[in-house]
Order: C-alpha cells, then structure tokens, then sequence
C-alpha cells in the first residue's frame, strides 16, 4: 500500500472511533453550509466524518483499491492535493441545498475514482464484486446518477452534490497538473522551433537562408526541402523540416549581423 493512502486511510478510522455521531465536536467539525464562513475548517474536517460504519467501509474500499495505483502513478504529493482539492470541491457544491450538512470522503474518493478512470479508463470495476464495467463507463454512470438523483430531489441521506464536486475538481486538478507538469514544460522547451509557424512566416524565414553558405550535406536537405515546398506547398513541411528552416534562417541573421 501506498503512504498516503495508508495514512489516509488510518486517519478516517481513528476520526471514527474518536468523534463519536453525536457529539459536540462531531458537529463542530461537520459541514454545515450556513456556518461555512465562520467554521473556515469544516470544508476539509467533514471529509474525515462518517454517519456510521457501512458509510466509512464503502469509501475506504474504494480508496483502497483504487488510490494506491493513482498515487504511484502521481507520486505522494501531488495524489494528496488531488484527494484535498476534489474533497474541498465537494463541499463547494453542497452549497447547492444549503441547509443539509455533509460529511464523508465521498467528494475526495469520488475524485480519486476520476483519476483512476482517466488514466485507465477501460479497466475493469467489479461492480458488488460480480458485474464488470470499464472504469470510464462507471464514472460516466456515477454522474448521471448524481445529476438526476441531486437534481430531483432525491436526498435520502447521500450528497449527491458532493459526489459531483469530487468529479469537478479532479478533473480541474488533473487538467491544471497536466498543464504545468515538469513533462509538459519539458515538451515546450524541446518543441520543435518552427512547428508554431504559418505559411508565411516559414517562407519569410526560408528565403533568408543563403545556400552557398551551407555545408554540403546540408546543402542537399537544402534543396530537398526547397522542391518539396515548389511541388507541395509550405504546409507540407514536417516538424523535422521546420525545425531546419527555422535554425538555418537564423544562422544565416547571425552571421549577417
């Protein structure tokens, strides 16, 4: 098992032993929209809260079994701020019936399931242990459900706008952490120079480069390129091509300055 999954799970079981349904700080730490502005804490308190003992073992389940490989995949940290921000998220959306308080991992798991089911989409979930359904097909059937069901008016004790929010911000996670990864910015940085070009300007940076000043091997790519783009246009050109035009134009400006 994983570290934070495992520190996850530990501390949703002692919470439970230690903040019995009922009490006073049970209710101090549960989210009670109306009072969200004044007990700042309770959008992240109530994720560690269950209404009984069925609640806490259907969330830990599926945090059992499906954190671990999305927290390996992720590494530590970044699995943490996807189960944070996705649990978080679902409190944002309880605000929808503003007079039901929430509590549950639901939100936090149901953005760890997204994570699962976007990466591995055409797994396999036994659903009750039996029935098979892709991971993508159940997240897309666990929406609808929740739409219809928070959208109707069927409460019957399930935040159903919880489990919506957990959606929302995993996916918003995910999206943001794909952008701004060390992967991504990798992939910018060794983008091809040229592959951004339009017609235009390509033919603006291949008229300043000076044949004559080549070597001889790149003479011949020279005039490879240069009957490609005759019989083919410029749009033709690969990324490897581009990248050519764009290194030897600005040679060429170098050496004329």
């Amino acid at each position: 098992m994983t570290p934070v999954v495992r520190q996850l799970l530990l501390a949703n079981v002692v919470v439970y032993l230690l903040v019995p349904r009922g009490s006073e700080l049970f209710f101090n730490l549960w989210l009670y929209p109306p009072l969200m502005l004044t007990r700042p804490w309770t959008p992240f308190t109530y994720m560690f809260l269950h209404g009984g003992f069925m609640h806490l073992l259907f969330n830990m389940i599926a945090l059992f079994f499906f954190g671990p490989r999305l927290e390996a995949m992720l590494g530590s940290r970044q699995f943490l701020g996807l189960y944070v921000v996705s649990g978080v998220m679902g409190a944002v959306l309880s605000l929808i019936p503003p007079y039901a308080p929430i509590v549950g991992a639901s939100g936090a798991v149901f953005g760890v399931l997204l994570g699962f089911a976007m990466y591995w989409p055409r797994d396999q979930i036994l659903i009750w242990g039996i029935v098979p359904v892709e991971a993508r097909i159940f997240v897309i059937f666990l929406t609808l459900l929740s739409l219809v069901s928070g959208f109707g008016g069927a409460a019957g004790g399930i935040a159903h706008f919880a489990h919506l929010g957990g959606f929302l911000g995993g996916w918003l996670y995910l999206k943001v952490r794909k952008r701004t990864s060390a992967a991504r910015r990798f992939q910018k940085k060794t983008e091809s120079p040229g592959a951004k070009m339009g017609d235009r300007q390509l033919l603006e940076q291949w008229n300043r480069i000076r044949p004559e000043g080549l070597h001889e091997v790149n003479r011949e790519e020279y005039e490879r390129i240069s009957e490609k783009i005759r019989s083919e246009g410029p749009s033709s050109l690969t990324d490897r091509e581009r990248t050519f035009v764009a290194r030897f134009s600005r040679r060429t400006a170098e050496s004329a300055g």
